[in-house]
């Protein structure tokens, strides 16, 4: 006799297969779930170790900067310095000079012509006075340019003004000061040049005097002895 099963056998496979189904889904979702914490785990620690790194770098430059501040300080009083120095060392240099203008103005300044005003800027002196002709300040112009002390006179004003009768032409010029005792620069680089060599003591050498020619003896003259004859 045959059987027949009257269990819903494909309903109950069909409940175990969702089941399974349902236990894999779950199983892979908390599985992604898993491997998304862990790969959002892993870069949250790597953004967190590359902006600890940039703090770092972030306080290392502003060690930096102030440490940059400072030199820049540092250089500012270097420079002020080094140009205190400098202006020390021009006033020493040039405190004879100043001795010597002085002297050169006064010798260089032909009768009929005075100043009224001296101005000095650098190396240029503006010199301003009266003169009873032109032909004065052109003694003036060439004393100053002999005066070694003073060189390139530029006149750049004259003319008649004033009510002072004797001394009716005023006149402005400017000069360069120059130190006939410095050193010259003829090449031009800029670089004081070099004082020359002294020049090298001639060396005095006697020519050696001519040795007399020796003079050998002539040989003395050799005579024969006469041959003497045979007996017989």
């Amino acid at each position: 006799m045959a059987r027949i099963n009257l269990l819903p056998w494909r309903a109950e496979r069909r409940k175990q297969r969702q089941k399974e189904f349902a236990t894999m889904l779950g199983l892979s979702a908390l599985g992604a779930v898993l491997l998304s914490f862990l790969i959002i785990s892993f870069y949250n620690g790597q953004i967190s170790g590359q902006n600890e790194r940039n703090q770092f770098l972030r306080d290392r430059i502003t060690e930096v900067d102030k440490q940059i501040v400072e030199i820049e300080e540092l250089d500012k009083k270097k420079a002020k310095l080094l140009a205190r120095k400098e202006v020390i060392e021009q006033l020493q240099a040039n405190r004879s000079q100043m001795v010597h203008l002085f002297d050169s103005l006064v010798r260089t300044i032909p009768d009929g012509v005075i100043l009224t005003s001296i101005k000095q800027d650098a190396e240029m002196l503006t010199l301003e006075g009266r003169s009873q002709s032109n032909a004065r300040v052109s003694t003036y112009l060439r004393n100053l340019e002999s005066s070694g002390w003073m060189t390139n006179p530029d006149l750049s004003i004259i003319e008649a003004k004033g009510a002072d009768k004797g001394l009716p032409y005023m006149f402005s010029l400017q000069v360069k000061l120059a130190n006939p005792n410095a050193p010259k620069d003829e090449d031009g680089d800029g670089v004081p040049d070099a004082p020359p060599a002294p020049a090298p003591a001639a060396e005095s050498a006697a020519p050696a005097g001519a040795a007399p020619a020796a003079t050998t003896p002539a040989p003395a003259p050799t005579t024969a002895a006469p041959a003497t004859g045979a007996s017989s």
